[in-house]
């Protein structure tokens, strides 16, 4: 998993604002969303919480416990998101929550109309006639971690959303837009790369996604990929993009990275012998983007991996 995007801080509500400590909330309206922070600063639990409408979370700080019904609990924490549907009922719970250490999220509850408006849109413009598959928000995955381009469109949402601006409508419109397309490639790629291990043909997605995964360890080039899709390169760059929400490279190379993590993990074969068997022709290169990805360089995922493993090990001994 590629390292957490955190949000932006959001400044805290002055104590003499505070009107009560258990989820103190402000709100900001707009035509198609509300804005809404949420504060705890003491210890709480079993909090009930719904929305009449689709509702987008993100964790700001502190931590939170989620219950779902006939869901396990989860930690809730500053680098993730959750969507609901309308009127999913939860109850929350803050264990560490105090005026010292609070938690904050916001809490971005989309009309339900232009949810369904956004998905028709791509499904009439951007669904190729011989895929089976719709695009969909899918609530099976509702807890995830952030990358960039979440985290900064949730970021800019909220500069918008509380802004004085008065085409903030405009914008805000736009970005919860490309957030929601951005949210919908992101479950829909998850999706894909889980049928695709069933089904090697089932659709052309499942076929390209199949193919990189079967000769990750080779260079691939994105001509050889297009030539099996049988789209002409351009074309194939902006159906990828366009399906997946990054360009090929950047799903091989996290893939890559996803390979290189096991194998520094589980073994020791040097940085560069690691580099070479997950396809990376340059070690330099395969250096920058585990770096980029993970936030930290191969060697030292690798040191910390090795001392987590000999640490399991001495409680399994015992």
């Amino acid at each position: 998993m590629a390292r957490k995007s955190f949000l932006e801080p959001i400044e805290l509500t002055p104590p003499k604002h505070l009107r009560t400590l258990v989820e103190n909330r402000r709100v900001f309206n707009l035509n198609n969303c509300e804005l809404n922070v949420f504060e705890c600063y003491e210890k709480s639990f079993g909090v009930p919480l719904s929305f009449n409408d689709f509702l987008i979370s993100s964790m700001v700080r502190g931590k939170k416990v989620m219950h779902l019904p006939g869901n396990p609990s989860f930690d809730y924490l500053p680098g993730e998101t959750v969507i609901f549907p309308a009127n999913q009922p939860m109850e929350i719970d803050f264990p560490d929550a105090a005026m010292d250490t609070p938690t904050q999220c916001i809490a971005l509850a989309v009309d339900g109309h232009y949810v369904r408006e956004t998905v028709n849109y791509l499904n009439n413009y951007y669904q190729s006639p011989d895929e089976n598959s719709n695009w969909k928000l899918q609530f099976n995955t509702y807890h995830f971690e952030n990358d960039d381009e979440i985290s900064g469109l949730i970021n800019k949402l909220i500069r918008i959303c509380s802004s004085g601006d008065t085409t903030k409508n405009i914008f805000a419109d736009l970005n919860l837009k490309e957030l929601l397309i951005r949210l919908m490639q992101s479950q829909h790629m998850q999706q894909v790369v889980s049928e695709a291990r069933i089904s090697n043909n089932h659709s052309r997605q499942h076929f390209v996604l199949n193919y990189i995964r079967e000769h990750l360890t080779e260079k691939i080039a994105v001509d050889t990929l297009s030539k099996q899709a049988y789209l002409s390169r351009n074309i194939f760059f902006k159906w990828f993009r366009e399906q997946f929400g990054i360009t090929p490279l950047e799903y091989i190379n996290r893939e890559r990275v996803s390979l290189a993590k096991q194998l520094l993990s589980q073994t020791s074969h040097s940085v560069s012998r690691v580099s070479d068997m997950c396809g990376f022709s340059d070690v330099n290169y395969f250096i920058r983007v585990f770096k980029k990805t993970e936030g930290i360089t191969p060697r030292t995922y690798q040191i910390i991996s090795s001392d987590h493993n000999r640490i399991i090990k001495g409680l399994n001994s015992h």
